[in-house]
């Protein structure tokens, strides 16, 4: 089969096969064979783990996306676990970028879980990748996830937890991808919600803040940025946002919402993904864009 090649088959390489991912191989327990439908050759670009709870909230939902759509808009394979919740808008923000993302899956390929991802699982079948060290059949038990998780941090030069109970199973991918030698980046978030208390103790216990998407590629040595390509990646509204400030310069909150004649409450989600999505970043109170 060719390197790019996508298929619905299950189909089975080992280790010693020239399309087994190398970095896989790099770590100490790396699977002996695997099972995939879709296009494997996905895994010799440039990887980034995308992961986080199941149970989120809109604004780790949203992240998710937009770190998934900027990674796989620069040719970065987005790899993640299928999980409903961060995993799945991880999934999704790369698919709709028109990008590619590979699912690691902690029971046989050809088993849907959980049941409601199933139009998500059709999707990378046959526009991603999804693979798993399960052969066919094999049921989704709960120690099989854990195993899997050092499937997809070892796939990833990074890992980016995006939001995280104190006891998700993100957290194990995030100490696995340490152990590893692979950089590690947490989301942060408001101190005083539950889903944000495993990603900020990883920042407190050592991994890097990610303040903008971009870190992510001044990571991987793929900083440049183009405008025009850039400024498609906006919202009409984010698009507005961005004009003001470039006009204006340094901004507060206020400013820009008396400029736009638009409400704190709207405006206020937009300057945060936009600063995820790297175009703009904060200091003192005031909004800059971001150097490109």
């Amino acid at each position: 089969m060719r390197d790019n090649e996508k298929a619905t088959e299950i189909e089975v390489i080992t280790s010693g096969d020239p399309a087994y991912p190398a970095r896989l191989k790099e770590i100490k327990d790396y699977p002996r064979q695997l099972y995939f439908r879709g296009g494997i050759g996905m895994l010799k670009k440039r990887c980034v783990a995308v992961v986080g709870s199941r149970t989120t909230t809109t604004y780790g939902r949203n992240t998710a996306r937009a770190i998934a759509a900027r990674l796989a808009s620069r040719g970065v394979t987005v790899i993640s676990g299928m999980a409903a919740g961060i995993d799945a808008c991880a999934h999704e923000g790369a698919l709709n970028a028109g990008g590619e993302t590979a699912a690691v899956l902690g029971c046989g390929p050809d088993i849907c879980y959980p049941k409601q991802n199933r139009p998500l699982m059709s999707r990378l079948e046959t526009q991603g990748l999804l693979l798993s060290e399960y052969e066919p059949g094999t049921p989704p038990e709960y120690w099989r996830f854990p195993q899997r998780n050092r499937i997809i941090s070892g796939l990833s030069e990074v890992t980016v937890v995006v939001q995280a109970r104190g006891r998700s199973g993100a957290l194990i991918t995030a100490e696995l991808a340490a152990e590893q030698g692979r950089e590690v980046f947490a989301v942060p978030g408001n101190i005083d919600s539950q889903y944000n208390l495993g990603t900020n103790k990883l920042i407190q216990e050592g991994a890097a803040p990610l303040i903008r998407v971009d870190d992510i590629l001044d990571a991987l040595g793929l900083n440049g940025r183009d405008e025009k390509a850039m400024l498609t990646e906006l919202t009409p509204l984010e698009q507005q946002v961005w004009q003001v400030i470039r006009d204006r310069g340094e901004m507060g909150l206020e400013e820009i919402c008396m400029v736009l004649d638009d409400r704190p409450q709207r405006i206020s989600p937009v300057l945060s993904v936009m600063e995820i999505k790297g175009f703009l970043h904060s200091a003192s109170g005031k909004f800059f864009l971001a150097n490109r």
